[in-house]
């Protein structure tokens, strides 16, 4: 790698044409993962792309004009001092503002980048054509958000929020509170039916250490199969499944962990307090996320919770 201050005139023209052309296409890949849910968002895109393709003809003409034809290839990660971005494909689907934020971040960057480099160059040709650069950069942020204003008007733009926030509970939120509402209340009974009966703490670690990871295993199966997400907009099986194993297995783990502790009664003291509080974050999500009064949300947890541990206790004692 080479920095930038070592850099010719024609070296730098090159790279900034590069560094337009990939601007452009990463704008069309975006645009194309938002085609489909977010339409006004990816018409935004397309037009903002069609402004970085503007600048590379007008970066193409000029260079052409000072050194003729041949285009050296020089690209951002042959440069120090850019940021490597990973090409869209790669990229896990990434939610709405995630992309707005990466646009804004794109034209930031690039335009510091510039500025900074005109600011350290001592040649006055490619101070000026650095500066040039940074005032391109300048104009296009304020163009797209002119294209995002007229594009993206207050009442879509909730829309397509509104929308985000409805697939972020489908696909991350409600697998997620499946399976710490299953993991927190169905291992309370053969935990502490595990305790009361057997007296040693140790034992009840055990099985509940293999009530949590199995219920894990066997809640995130039944999801992934459950539901393939074409229709209900509910995510890929893989990472739903993924979500509800995971959180079922820390769900019920959470209570488990307190017997470690030696002493039975100081386990289950402690135990219990960790329920209390499992109960009250499900009690909160419902709240939160699924429209659910706070006081009805609290009373179905608890009243099932109670139930569930009420029946170890009793298992266990009898």
């Amino acid at each position: 790698m080479r920095n930038f201050s070592e850099l010719s005139e024609r070296e730098v023209l090159a790279l900034a044409i590069g560094a337009e052309e990939e601007d452009g296409r990463i704008y069309n890949d975006l645009a194309e993962r938002l085609r489909e849910e977010y339409p006004a968002s990816a018409k935004v895109f397309v037009e903002m792309s069609a402004e970085e393709s503007e600048h590379r003809h007008r970066l193409l003409e000029l260079y052409s004009e000072k050194f003729g034809e041949h285009i050296p290839l020089v690209r951002r990660h042959d440069v120090r001092g850019f940021l490597t971005r990973k090409p869209v494909w790669q990229l896990p689907k990434p939610g709405i503002e995630d992309v707005r934020r990466l646009a804004e971040s794109m034209e930031q960057e690039t335009q510091r980048f510039y500025r900074l480099a005109a600011s350290r160059a001592t040649d006055v040709s490619i101070r000026k054509l650095l500066g040039d650069l940074a005032e391109a950069e300048a104009e296009h942020e304020q163009r797209a958000d002119a294209l995002t204003a007229k594009n993206l008007p207050d009442s879509t733009r909730k829309a397509e929020d509104a929308h985000a926030e409805r697939a972020f509970m489908l696909q991350y939120i409600q697998p997620g509170l499946v399976g710490l509402m299953d993991g927190s209340v169905s291992t309370l009974a053969p935990i502490f039916a595990a305790a009361f009966s057997t007296g040693h703490p140790h034992a009840a670690f055990i099985v509940g250490a293999a009530a949590s990871v199995g219920a894990g295993i066997s809640m995130g199966f039944a999801e992934a199969l459950s539901d393939d997400g074409s229709l209900t907009g509910r995510g890929t099986p893989i990472y739903r499944g993924a979500i509800t194993g995971v959180m079922t297995t820390l769900g019920g783990i959470g209570h488990t962990l307190p017997f470690l502790i030696p002493n039975l009664h100081l386990a289950l003291i402690v135990a219990f307090c960790v329920v209390v509080v499992e109960l009250a974050v499900i009690s909160w999500v419902r709240w939160r996320f699924m429209d659910t009064s706070p006081i009805r949300a609290t009373l179905q947890v608890a009243l099932g919770g109670a139930l569930v541990f009420a029946t170890g206790v009793i298992i266990g004692a009898g």
